[in-house]
This record gives C-alpha cells, sequence and structure tokens, in this order.
C-alpha cells in the first residue's frame, strides 16, 4: 500500500493558524503579533511561520505588507466562494447556510434548463440518470447524480450556473462520506432524480422548478440525518 502523507511543521502550524483565526482569536483586521514573537510561541523558525503565512495568504485569510506587518483579512466581505471547503472542514455549521444557497439556485437552475436545454443536453441528462440507477455503491451513485446535476447546469446555457454548481459541489468535499445517505440506494436515488430531467425534458418549466425544489428538500433531509448521525458516532466514540 502507499504511504499517507505526513504532516509537515508547516502544516500543523498552518492548521492552527486558520483554527484560530476562523474561531476569531484573531479577528478580522488586526495585526497578527510579530513574526519572532509567534514563532517563539509555536517553537518553530521564521522560515516556517513564512510558510504558514504563505499558505493562509492564498487561501484568503491574512494579507502581508512589506515594513507594515500581516493583517487578517476580514474574508466575509472580500473572501467568495472559493473559501467555502475550507469554512466547512472548520465548522460544519456551514453547510445548513450551504443548503439554503443549494435549494434556491438548484430550482431556478432547473427552470432555466427547462425552457433552454438542447435536444442533445437531454439525450445526455437521460444517459446520465440511467448511470445514476446503474451505479454501485453510495459513493458511485453519489457522484453519478452530481454529473446529472452539472449537466442540468449547462443546461441552462449560463457559465455562471456551472460555476455555481461546481462550487456547491466543492464545498460538501470536507463531509462527503457523511452526506452519501440518499445515495446508498441506486434505484431511490434515481427515482428521486427523475423528475426533475424529465420536466426539463418536457419543457415545463413551473414542474421542473417544482420538481427540484421537492427534490432538494428531501436529500437535503436525509443528509442532514446522516451528518448528524456520524457525529453522534463520532462523539460517542471519543
Amino acid at each position: 500500500m502507499e504511504a499517507l502523507p505526513r504532516e509537515t511543521t508547516v502544516d500543523v502550524l498552518e492548521k492552527r493558524l486558520r483554527e484560530d483565526i476562523l474561531a476569531g482569536h484573531h479577528p478580522a483586521g488586526s495585526m497578527l503579533p510579530p513574526e519572532r514573537e509567534l514563532a517563539d510561541r509555536f517553537g518553530v523558525n521564521r522560515t516556517t511561520l513564512k510558510h504558514a503565512f504563505g499558505r493562509l495568504v492564498h487561501s484568503g485569510l491574512l494579507e502581508t505588507r512589506h515594513g507594515v506587518g500581516t493583517r487578517v483579512r476580514d474574508f466575509l466581505r472580500l473572501g467568495g466562494a472559493d473559501l467555502l471547503p475550507m469554512l466547512v472542514r472548520h465548522s460544519p455549521d456551514w453547510i445548513g447556510e450551504i443548503f439554503e444557497v443549494r435549494r434556491s439556485i438548484g430550482a431556478l437552475i432547473a427552470e432555466r434548463a427547462a425552457a433552454r436545454a438542447t435536444a442533445a443536453q437531454i439525450a445526455e441528462l437521460r444517459a446520465l440518470m440511467t448511470a445514476v440507477g446503474d451505479a454501485d455503491g453510495g459513493e458511485d451513485v453519489q457522484l453519478a447524480d452530481a454529473e446529472v446535476h452539472r449537466a442540468l447546469a449547462r443546461a441552462t446555457g449560463n457559465r455562471v450556473y456551472v460555476l455555481l454548481t461546481n462550487t456547491l459541489f466543492n464545498a460538501y468535499l470536507p463531509v462527503r462520506a457523511a452526506l452519501v445517505e440518499p445515495f446508498l440506494d441506486a434505484r431511490a436515488a434515481h427515482d428521486r432524480l427523475a423528475p426533475v430531467v424529465e420536466a426539463v425534458a418536457a419543457g415545463d418549466e413551473e414542474a421542473a422548478r417544482v420538481a427540484a425544489g421537492a427534490y432538494l428538500s428531501a436529500t437535503e433531509r436525509i443528509m442532514l440525518e446522516g451528518l448528524a448521525a456520524s457525529r453522534e458516532r463520532r462523539d460517542g466514540a471519543q
């Protein structure tokens, strides 16, 4: 078996600093203590600290200015949706807010797809639906289901919907295994999603919007129940 990568000192330090920032120990807009002080506090050299800072700058949590220092960035005011996977890793509470966006955007995407899908796109959607029903195992069904939603976004003809769909799926990645419950039964997953695709294929915008809303609400409930059960098992094992 391939050996799992080990955490480096930079990895550990980045994680500690990130958790401190997201937990509010270093508020938005505040300056971090001087590098020498932080290096002494964590027992690392300044080169290691600079590498960790560089990663946090890249992720949008810090900003540095030569001769001024390192400031905590106001990511809620200045950040983008690319921060969501990191925020979900820090706190699964973000999932509820992601699901709220998922419901509204997903229903709108289905409605737009019903109005704009081409014959080729409808054929693709039906082929992808077959793949959902034929998939083996929860993870494979989950991934096949995701491809249907990506195809629905493409069928709108609006590339921003495609990027938003990708962003929401990326946000699930840190807790994806705990959200697999709706996909354990491939046939049930297929039948749950099929009304959305059929309404899109029929060009019925209202039916597509309603079907998508029902699908998204049902899967959200199942996923949140699975996530809660996963937390209970984890807490019980500690």
